[in-house]
């Protein structure tokens, strides 16, 4: 198996978003078209109530799915198809925007006073940006965890791991999203795609995710200009992307063990026209949009 190289190291950056949610923006609009099918990622990660609880209220999407997992704390939602609910510690949204929907998200008030949280947006292809809209409610019961011999944890979101399989299924990037835990100095492999995008988000402990371990072989971006530290091992709040080629991926814990979350997919290679939650392919279809939502005809 050919094991992938690193392409580009990217600190997150700190965001404000939706009524005033202070997150850690990943990776997003200014590294088009480099995380192809993948959009953005948001961390939400903190104690302070006042950081989380304003929310995102009621806003429209159209072009792409959203895909929100939980680790701690509450998240209240409704949408434009009648769709309400809560999700808690563990459980994931997968919702496919398409033709068009609007939602809210809200934090609530989390039981253990931190409100922890991801959310991804994965593009849709042309021929799917105008289908049904549709939401998957994946509850953490349903979301299996397979332990390897190494000692490494996954748990299994979409994808296939040892011959189990996540409970997401049929989505037409092709995606694979794990959390995945290791012990220390424990090492994991895991095959993809040759060609699909692989990106790799740190949420704990310190990993080695370069085979050289030669912190000089990739490009890297820090939070800011002044960020001069550049080792060949990864904490939190870390992205790395990996290069396309290449059947696989090795991760090797470091002294405390790491935690991070993998996401592969297959990328979709179209132009990208993208305003605010609204991402289609052309500034045409963006103007159709947001005209049909001030008329009142988004949703279809």
């Amino acid at each position: 198996m050919q094991t992938r190289m690193i392409n580009k190291v990217f600190k997150s950056i700190p965001t404000l978003e939706g009524a005033g949610v202070h997150l850690k923006r990943a990776f997003g609009y200014h590294q088009l078209p480099l995380f192809d099918p993948f959009l953005m990622l948001d961390d939400f990660h903190t104690a302070n109530p006042d950081e989380y609880l304003a929310g995102f209220p009621w806003h429209p999407h159209r072009g792409i799915e959203t895909i929100t997992y939980i680790l701690e704390g509450r998240v209240e939602h409704g949408d434009s198809m009648g769709n309400s609910g809560v999700i808690g510690a563990g459980d994931v949204q997968w919702m496919t925007a398409g033709s068009g929907i609007i939602h809210q998200e809200m934090p609530k008030l989390s039981p253990s006073g931190t409100m922890w949280g991801f959310q991804f947006w994965a593009n849709l292809p042309a021929s799917q940006k105008m289908i049904a809209p549709r939401y998957r409610d994946v509850p953490a019961a349903t979301i299996p965890v397979v332990t390897l011999d190494s000692g490494v944890t996954i748990k299994l979101i979409a994808g296939e791991v040892a011959g189990v399989q996540g409970p997401v299924r049929d989505i037409v990037i092709d995606p694979e999203l794990l959390d995945v835990s290791m012990p220390p100095n424990a090492v994991f492999e895991h095959a993809v795609t040759d060609g699909y995008t692989v990106v790799a988000y740190l949420l704990d402990g310190q990993g080695y995710f370069d085979q050289g371990r030669d912190p000089y072989a990739y490009d890297y971006a820090g939070s800011c200009w002044l960020d001069l530290e550049r080792g060949c091992s990864f904490g939190p709040e870390t992205t790395v992307l990996y290069e396309h080629q290449g059947e696989g991926i090795k991760v090797i814990a470091g002294e405390q063990g790491v935690r991070f979350l993998l996401l592969v997919g297959k990328p979709l290679g179209e132009p990208v026209a993208w305003q605010g939650p609204i991402v289609m392919n052309s500034r045409e279809e963006l103007r159709i949009a947001f005209d049909e939502y001030h008329n009142g005809s988004f949703v279809k």
